[in-house]
């Protein structure tokens, strides 16, 4: 008979061996350990998230308008807008480029392994690395007075602005992201290119496919989710940028982090709840962008178990 059996009392206060006895409940304490996340998820995320999107349809006096969304469709704004769109295609793009083509030449193009460590350490340092310290070492080492600028022009007698060459500007900017688009790339497709299978490859050539046609009808197939989900991940990381934008650049370009950090900073002149808007159309953009990244790499994934 089992254990957890156990003595009853009976209606009479006679006690009846055997009888079962349910088993106390417990807190489930797994749970405990997700409470530290679930707190900062909610504070720093959920939260402000949902301040903005109200904040969005408010006016200062708590009432509801659609004044604020509307103030997204002028002039100045729009431009903004395409301005950021387009530096984060141009920086995801050359990412998503230079990055396949890093990550292929340790993966599948027989470099010695040891490289591959070092490799993948930096690229999960680098990306990360952005805001004020990303913005000075750029100014540092490519600005008017930088150390490549001035040994350039001192040793060779190439002057870089006199050449078109701005930091301060939409290539200027797009440059600085891909420090930290390139390396991300990396850390994302590592993981498809390692999930090529040997025995696809052995196929195509028993069936005479040279090594262009297996990358143009087997592997490029397979990994083209990827690197489109990538693809759109380096978008949203790149039109959500604030920080380095603003270290960089100040407000000599016009994007849409730069105007909403003008719009929320306090000054007489600033519009906290078109600040709002502006966030709120980030958020749409960078929540399409994910979704898209999700999407596609759910479909990779099927080919790569």
């Amino acid at each position: 008979m089992s254990n957890h059996q156990t003595g009853a009392i009976a209606p009479g206060g006679r006690k009846l061996e055997g009888a079962p006895v349910a088993p106390a409940r417990r807190l489930p304490l797994a749970w405990v350990g997700i409470v530290p996340f679930a707190l900062f998820a909610l504070l720093f995320l959920i939260l402000p998230t949902a301040k903005i999107v109200i904040g969005a349809f408010q006016t200062p006096d708590g009432g509801f308008t659609l004044d604020n969304i509307q103030g997204l469709f002028t002039d100045s704004i729009l431009k903004a807008y395409w301005i950021s769109i387009r530096i984060s295609l141009a920086s995801a793009a050359l990412g998503c480029l230079i990055g396949f083509g890093i990550a292929t030449a340790f993966v599948l193009g027989g470099l010695p392994q040891w490289i591959r460590g070092p490799l993948m350490t930096f690229s999960g340092v680098a990306s990360n690395f952005a805001g004020v310290p990303l913005a000075f070492a750029f100014l540092a080492t490519l600005g008017p007075v930088g150390l490549i600028t001035l040994f350039l022009k001192t040793n060779f007698g190439v002057d870089l602005r006199m050449l078109g060459f701005n930091l301060l500007s939409f290539w200027g900017l797009t440059l600085t992201y891909l420090f930290f688009q390139i390396p991300l790339m990396i850390l994302i497709i590592t993981p498809a290119l390692d999930g090529l299978k040997r025995e696809w490859r052995e196929a195509a050539e028993i069936l005479g496919a040279t090594g262009g046609q297996y990358w143009r009808m087997v592997a490029f197939p397979i990994l083209l989710p990827s690197i489109l989900g990538t693809l759109a991940l380096l978008f949203a990381n790149a039109f959500g940028a604030v920080a380095t934008a603003i270290a960089l650049t100040g407000s000599s370009l016009s994007i849409v982090p730069i105007l909403l950090y003008a719009q929320i900073r306090g000054d007489v002149l600033g519009n906290p709840h078109l600040g709002y808007a502006l966030a709120f159309g980030m958020i749409v953009v960078t929540g399409i962008a994910n979704a898209l990244y999700i999407w596609l790499r759910a479909r990779s994934e099927r080919w790569l178990k």
